[in-house]
């Protein structure tokens, strides 16, 4: 670890994030498409791959359930944390979201005690949550042919992607790090995941100084 950096996530985070949202950029660049009629008007990934959209989005949304269960066998420690972090609750995390929306702008977060901060305990159970039941109502129509229960999945997956959209939009515009207060943040799942010290110490304060001092169990592992 450098002296002015720090390291945010593992290798092997960095390498499931990336995944990820690969196949989840291509498979909501395709399922948009469809659903605004670009059907018979191939996108440039239906091109490039000689399949049709409709066949791409459903190999997509396979691939992506596949990608979703490797941490189940070659994270489980990693899934644990998440989930404990992601649950966890600490006197202040209302003042924290009170404050989140100037913050933004003025880097001035209220400190909170977790790995993640409540916002994106927030964001994490929505969007896995919404993700959870996109992939499994995808993976249901792609062997169903019509009926009931079609039409049910088919609303499923309609609302459910109209809950992903929206907050991997604003994870995007987060993880960028354009606004203000998360200037630097990017470099936690790009460029060896290190991010400056200054930034761990704004956004996540306690964590960071748990990791300075040692006493951080989940720090990350390659």
């Amino acid at each position: 670890m450098a002296a002015d950096r720090i390291e945010r996530h593992s290798r092997r985070t960095r390498w499931f994030h990336t995944g990820a949202y690969l196949v989840t950029t291509g498979l909501l660049v395709t399922g948009w498409w469809l659903y605004l009629g670009g059907e018979g008007h191939p996108t440039p990934l239906s091109r490039a791959t000689g399949l049709a959209d409709v066949r791409l989005h459903v190999w997509l949304g396979r691939a992506l359930a596949v990608w979703a269960v490797i941490p189940l066998f070659a994270g489980r420690r990693s899934i644990a944390t998440f989930l404990r972090e992601t649950f966890r609750h600490d006197h202040g995390d209302g003042r924290w979201l009170l404050r989140w929306p100037t913050a933004v702008f003025t880097g001035r977060f209220a400190r909170h005690e977790g790995e993640f901060d409540p916002g994106q305990r927030v964001a994490n159970v929505l969007l896995v949550g919404a993700l959870i039941l996109l992939i499994s109502s995808g993976l249901a129509l792609s062997v169903l042919h019509g009926g009931q229960v079609f039409a049910v999945l088919a609303h499923i997956h309609l609302w459910s992607t109209f809950v992903v959209t929206p907050l991997i939009a604003g994870h995007v515009l987060i993880a960028v790090g354009v606004l203000p207060g998360y200037r630097g943040v990017w470099r936690a799942m790009h460029l060896g995941g290190r991010v400056p010290l200054a930034t761990a110490r704004r956004l996540w304060p306690a964590w960071t100084e748990r990791r300075l001092l040692g006493l951080d169990p989940t720090g990350p592992r390659r």
